[in-house]
């Protein structure tokens, strides 16, 4: 089977060369989410708690779009700009994962597009 496009109003478009998301061999690849409201364009530029949110909103439009949902995710990698907000971003996104939760991967970054303070990419079961 192909891989197929994921393509939704519920997350910020594609600026560049890459998908929202793909569907490819029972997964579900979501490409990394800035803290960018899709409906206004506008950045979440408040604390690391309302970024976080807004990335795994982002998240949810693009998995639900593929037909999956937030609990199939298997795997994300946090990108933060400052690993002083690691606390108070992992306050936030434990808000969104039940047991058991994806593995995941939290690193610190040079810089992040938009010069946001993070960015979250996601694989999940279809």
């Amino acid at each position: 089977m192909s891989p197929e496009q994921v393509k939704t109003d519920n997350a910020p478009k594609a600026i560049g060369p890459y998908s929202q998301g793909i569907k490819a061999n029972g997964f579900v690849f979501c490409s990394g989410q800035i803290p960018m409201n899709p409906k206004t364009g506008e950045l979440e530029s408040g604390s690391i708690t309302l970024q976080t949110r807004q990335c795994l909103s982002n998240i949810k439009g693009v998995i639900e779009a593929a037909g999956s949902s937030m609990s199939k995710i298997v795997k994300c990698t946090v990108f933060l700009r400052d690993m002083n907000d690691f606390t108070e971003m992992n306050a936030e996104y434990a808000k969104w994962f039940s047991d058991p939760a994806p593995s995941r991967a939290a690193v610190q970054v040079a810089r992040l597009p938009r010069d946001v303070g993070i960015e979250i990419e996601a694989i999940a079961e279809q």
